[in-house]
């Protein structure tokens, strides 16, 4: 696969807990056009356009309607995934993969202010015995959280310190939405999101989109070290979330390994890990699904002044517990690879780094799971 499709260019919105002064379309518009006047590529060259959205959150069916036009996809061939925009980034791989296209499109969008989150999230559950009895997404989240450290033997204050390092580094990313040098007595001692994670170990509610264009390999020459080779890809779903181990990520780990091999590279070789984990704990569970660390060396690990780190450097915009909406999250992190690759990143670039992996994840607590391997160069 390496060498054959290639992200030639990616620009994200600023993300915020509510753009009211931008319509949906026009927040596709912002990073279309950024998208663009960043790579000179006109839009008569694109014939390929993979959208990702959500009917629910968007307030209407076929969602992409609102923006096709936008995306220039009059006349030409779109589709839509109703997923994390991770997945319209594989469709959109495949796509050039099969021959169909020199140029692919991926944009994706959501305004999660414009929604009720808790109804919203219900839908995922079963509407007879598990809707009645309040489950929604951060229910859900509360649950698997408490599973994990109680498992992996670990407790709050490590769930604290992922927290603090993430808006820490979101300190450089003016992108993000939440940022800052938070105590761990002051995100312990936050209002209480579900227990036990609190407000500042869980993402808020965020609007934004995010747009990358794919290329073949013959198409991304031109763009010397701003072409990002997507190296390898992997996905999987698990089990309903009744009826799995909520302390392990099964499905991220086989998606995890596919991506890896068909890169031909082990997980010590990534430089940047992007992990989709809009709350503290799933930073850790799926860390250790990808391979960057242990469970047994938890502990060592988040006693250290920089936890986490070992070679990999993980999440250095933030992630999306520093605010990314549904749908966009996983997009975002390829596009933040992209950026650490092409050096583009900032001053949150990682020096040096030639590999990166990105990670999206949706459903109950994870349950379908998306992984994408990127080198440094059209190689």
């Amino acid at each position: 696969m390496m060498g054959r499709v290639v992200i030639v260019g990616a620009v994200q919105t600023r993300y915020e807990p509510r753009k009211a002064h931008q319509a949906i379309n026009e927040l596709v518009y912002e990073v279309v056009a950024g998208l663009l006047k960043q790579t000179g590529v006109r839009m008569q060259e694109i014939d390929s356009m993979v959208t990702a959205s959500q009917d629910a959150w968007d307030g209407k069916t076929i969602s992409s309607m609102s923006v096709n036009e936008v995306v220039g996809a009059y006349l030409k061939s779109e589709a839509k995934v109703a997923a994390d925009g991770i997945q319209a980034l594989i469709y959109g791989a495949a796509r050039i993969l099969a021959g169909a296209f020199d140029y692919t499109l991926i944009v994706a969008h959501c305004k999660e202010s414009e929604g009720q989150p808790d109804e919203i999230t219900k839908v995922m559950f079963d509407p007879f015995c598990e809707r009645p009895l309040g489950l929604n997404d951060a229910v859900a989240a509360g649950l698997q959280a408490r599973r994990y450290i109680s498992v992996a033997g670990i407790d709050s204050r490590a769930l604290a310190l992922v927290s603090q390092k993430n808006h820490r580094s979101a300190k450089r990313n003016p992108l993000a939405q939440r940022s800052g040098d938070y105590s761990l007595d002051e995100i312990l001692a936050a209002p209480s999101f579900a227990d036990p994670l609190t407000e500042l170990m869980a993402g808020p509610r965020s609007d934004g989109a995010c747009a990358l264009l794919l290329a073949s390999a013959e198409k991304a020459a031109a763009f010397g070290d701003r072409a990002v080779c997507i190296a390898g890809m992997g996905n999987s779903t698990d089990s309903y979330w009744t009826d799995r181990d909520l302390s392990e990520a099964e499905a991220l780990r086989q998606a995890a390994q596919r991506a890896y091999t068909k890169a031909g590279i082990s997980p010590d070789q990534v430089d940047v890990a992007e992990i989709s984990a809009r709350y503290a704990h799933e930073e850790l569970l799926y860390g250790e699904a990808l391979g960057l660390w242990k469970r047994e060396e938890l502990s060592a690990l988040l006693a250290e002044k920089n936890p986490l780190r070992k070679r990999t450097k993980v999440n250095p915009s933030g992630g999306p517990i520093t605010g990314n909406p549904t749908t966009v999250a996983g997009l975002a992190r390829v596009a933040e690879g992209y950026l650490q690759l092409a050096q583009l990143a900032g001053d949150r670039q990682v020096p040096g780094a030639q590999v990166a992996v990105a990670h999206g994840a949706s459903g109950v607590c994870g349950q379908s799971q998306s992984v994408v391997i990127l080198r440094r160069g059209n190689a």
